[in-house]
């Protein structure tokens, strides 16, 4: 895969109301190309991302930092998630994000708005054109940085070096009309604007993050190309992309944004309906060298090595563009903890989202207090240590050995079990401490198992069959 990675964030949390309601179904009159597609996801602290002059990606200057720098996006991240789903729950208030909530560190890219933490390459448009975009599970749009008819705006852009695509020299760029259906049914619930000065005029949209972040632009289809594992190229025509024309914030380091979320317009679904109607992707530990990587497959995935897969009903449509599950408990070493069932109720308010955007994962506080009481025996061996690093608890790792630590368990209602390994929920934080891998969000609200806590297994998300698979993995797949 070539060097240049277009930034494809798997979590692109945006502030807008509820979107309408669609289903997968089966395709039978377009045949499927024969194989998968694979996209290599690059970690934004991975060497490969700090390479360009200037820019505040790759490796950072120590663990500490590193920590922070994934926290002080999760805290961005989930804001931006209490946003997006508020409007379901009644009597529930979601406070403004203020300076107050994100001190301690100083804004330094996309990442740091909450969008993600994973980089893929992209190509689009005809001639294709690559981006280096944040690839992102909570996006139903996959936009770029663009100039459509702004004369000033390509040569503002060119002075900072970055990549932009000519939306107007694209021979298969077709803009959305503002007069249509699309844009005024469909896409109103969503982020479009309501102006339309001409009936042929492009459809715009007006998208603002959790730190006053501005993405203005216009929606359109156009082309996009990708390469089969057996080495083919070939187009998935007619994908919804935004020509992001004004970007006011903190949107530099990154080109766009993949939409990987639960959406008719989101680039998972148009891809994984000409791929078979799934689509997988496996994270490698964050700390493992840079030759191991994590990838993001549309199609089948099969490899010996995996075990048989587990399956788990996957919520579609209730939380859109999130993908849900149905969590039905937390178990330490065997024995349930004794939470409040609706905690776990995601048409209530509760539940619990797949968040490859978020690094920890996040309970709502019943939960967290649980869990953090259920350890609380076995970690009186170390010295606990109050620091202000995010996770919710921190102590030295002088004498540390995993196998002193619990086995913890998520439990699903229809059976299966997620048993992750003690580094996905004991991490390291900084030289000779170690924390826990969860935080505590709000009651009542969503519960968010994170990156970290899916590190090492294959997820297999099934659209078409509402299914969400699972299984340990290396991720060493061809």
């Amino acid at each position: 895969m070539e060097r240049s990675l277009s930034l494809v964030f798997l979590s692109l949390l945006l502030f807008f109301n509820d979107c309408f309601f669609f289903q997968v179904q089966a395709s039978q009159t377009t045949p499927r190309p024969n194989g998968k597609v694979r996209f290599k996801l690059i970690h934004r602290h991975s060497p490969e991302l700090g390479q360009d002059p200037g820019t505040t990606l790759g490796p950072p200057s120590s663990p500490r930092e590193r920590i922070k720098q994934l926290v002080y996006s999760d805290n961005a991240r989930l804001h931006t998630i209490s946003q997006r789903l508020a409007p379901r729950r009644k009597n529930f208030e979601v406070k403004m994000l203020s300076s107050s909530n994100l001190v301690g560190f100083p804004m330094r890219s996309a990442a740091d708005i909450g969008t993600g933490q994973y980089f893929v390459s992209f190509r689009v448009g005809s001639p294709p054109k690559k981006f280096i975009m944040i690839a992102d599970t909570g996006s139903s749009l996959t936009w770029m940085k663009c100039n459509y008819k702004c004369h000033n705006c390509s040569r503002d852009r060119a002075m900072l070096h970055e990549r932009i695509f000519h939306a107007n020299k694209s021979r298969t760029f077709k803009p959305i009309p503002c007069s249509s259906d699309i844009c005024k049914v469909d896409l109103s619930q969503c982020f479009s604007l309501s102006r339309c000065p001409r009936p042929r005029a492009p459809c715009a949209y007006d998208y603002r993050y959790a730190d006053g972040t501005r993405v203005v632009g216009i929606f359109g289809n156009d082309t996009v190309k990708v390469r089969l594992s057996g080495g083919q190229k070939i187009k998935v025509t007619d994908v919804m992309v935004g020509c992001s024309e004004t970007i006011r914030g903190n949107f530099h380091d990154i080109d766009g944004v993949m939409g990987l979320g639960f959406d008719q317009y989101s680039f998972a679904v148009k891809a994984a309906k000409k791929f078979g109607d799934k689509f997988s992707y496996c994270l490698v530990d964050h700390l493992s060298p840079s030759n191991l990587v994590n990838f993001l497959v549309f199609g089948e995935v099969t490899d010996s090595s995996v075990p048989n897969m587990q399956y788990t009903e996957l919520i579609l449509g209730i939380v859109n563009p999130y993908y849900a599950v149905n969590v039905s408990g937390i178990s330490v070493n065997g024995k349930m903890l004794d939470v409040p069932s609706n905690v776990w109720d995601v048409k209530g308010d509760g539940g619990v989202i797949m968040d490859s955007g978020s690094s920890l994962t996040y309970l709502v506080k019943p939960v967290f207090d649980r869990v953090i009481a259920a350890f609380q025996a076995p970690l009186s061996k170390f010295k606990k240590l109050n620091l202000d690093l995010g996770p919710g608890y921190c102590f030295s790792d002088a004498g540390f050995e995993e196998s002193l630590m619990p086995k913890l368990a998520i439990h699903f209602a229809d059976g299966a079990k997620l048993v992750p390994p003690v580094k996905s929920y004991i991490i390291d934080a900084d030289e000779g401490v170690k924390c826990l891998g969860f935080a505590p969000t709000d009651w009542p609200g969503n519960s968010v198992i994170g990156n970290i806590m899916q590190q090492n297994h294959l997820w297999e998300y099934d659209l078409l069959n509402s299914k969400l698979g699972f299984a340990p993995s290396s991720c060493t797949f061809d």
